[in-house]
């Protein structure tokens, strides 16, 4: 059965992103699928989108920051509502922009893509009744999520293996490499020092943190250690770049210091053939198979042993990981087969 079906993104960056923007990914790679696939998509978004659709509309505030701007919000998700007459609304921005619709009975779906909060999940389910589902990225997320009741599923995220370039050899002397944001969470700083270590070179790639907490991270932990050489900071990086860093490392270095819900880059990594070294945080044990993939692991100490075991890993298993749990094919059909449960309930 076809459907017609209204996605909304986070109102804060363009689908897809030019630059950094996981969940923007994920909504513009489900979009192409869906309509592919045949059903009819519109898509509510930052004004800037691109994404095709059948029809797109436009968050009323693209960075919200006050009840006022919420507000807007709600009724931009009213009005796309009330003029593309959806069969299933299926959110992955804020559930409360969902409003006077959540004690409609217009199928909804709420996938979430960080921490759930408990006291608004209880809060809508009660509104909604069944009409309400949920999706969780990770198991990580949909346990927390579960603690509040409701049906949840997990639909891990994916990537588009198309878009990677399977790597089946590096260099001699390939470089680590570190890619995300700059701040201190995600550990860039202990990547430096875990290269350092081991005496390889190391590429750190992402986007800076505009804030006074970021500025001083970068210009007190990251500044001072770059040399061009054997720590290089290469800044931001497109789609292209991104395929061509990842596809010539030896590994990635993910250091975590918070519990990360799921980590597109990792899957984006394992597309490349490039096996990972991940702190034991959030969902990295569900994506990377220990001793297969990458490591796993729970300390500095145990990130340096593994990267001297580095050449035990087959390249070609870390591809054939993304393939077969979370390339966009797969984790369309998993979306499409709750749609119809939802639709046909």
């Amino acid at each position: 059965m076809k459907l017609r079906i209204l996605l909304t993104a986070d109102p804060m960056i363009p689908v897809p992103p030019t630059l950094y923007g996981g969940i923007e990914r994920i909504v513009d790679g489900l979009l192409g699928a869906l309509r592919t696939a045949g059903h009819e998509v519109c898509l509510l978004a930052h004004p800037d989108s691109t994404a095709q659709a059948e029809a797109r509309f436009a968050w009323a505030v693209a960075e919200p920051r006050s009840i006022g701007d919420h507000l807007r919000n709600t009724l931009a998700l009213d009005r796309a509502v009330r003029r593309f007459r959806p069969q299933l609304v299926h959110s992955f921005s804020r559930l409360a922009y969902l409003g006077r619709w959540l004690a409609r009975d217009l199928p909804k779906l709420m996938s979430y893509q960080r921490l759930p909060t408990a006291r608004t999940v209880a809060a809508a389910r009660r509104l909604a009744g069944d009409s309400l589902q949920f999706t969780g990225c990770s198991e990580f997320i949909t346990g927390v999520g579960a603690q509040a009741g409701g049906r949840w599923s997990v639909v891990h995220n994916f990537v588009d293996c198309a878009r990677f370039d399977f790597q089946p050899h590096v260099a001699d002397g390939a470089p680590l490499v570190f890619l995300s944001r700059l701040e201190r969470i995600k550990g860039a700083h202990t990547a430096i020092e875990i290269a350092r270590s081991v005496g390889r070179r190391l590429v750190i790639a992402g986007n800076r943190v505009d804030s006074a907490e970021g500025r001083a991270y970068f210009s007190e932990r990251i500044a001072p250690l770059l040399d061009d050489d054997r720590v290089r900071f290469v800044g931001a990086v497109n789609d292209v770049q991104k395929n061509t860093l990842l596809g010539s490392a030896a590994a990635m270095l993910l250091p975590l210091e918070w519990d990360e819900p799921f980590g597109i880059v990792i899957a984006e990594a394992l597309a490349c053939g490039t096996p990972v070294i991940a702190f034991r945080r959030g969902a990295a044990a569900e994506i990377i198979r220990d001793g297969v993939d990458g490591f796993v692991v729970d300390d500095i100490a145990a990130a340096i042993g593994s990267v001297a075991a580095l050449p035990a890993l087959r390249r070609a298993d870390c591809r054939a990981r993304v393939e077969s749990c979370f390339d966009l094919g797969i984790v369309q059909r998993r979306y499409e087969e709750i749609y119809q449960h939802m639709a046909h309930r």
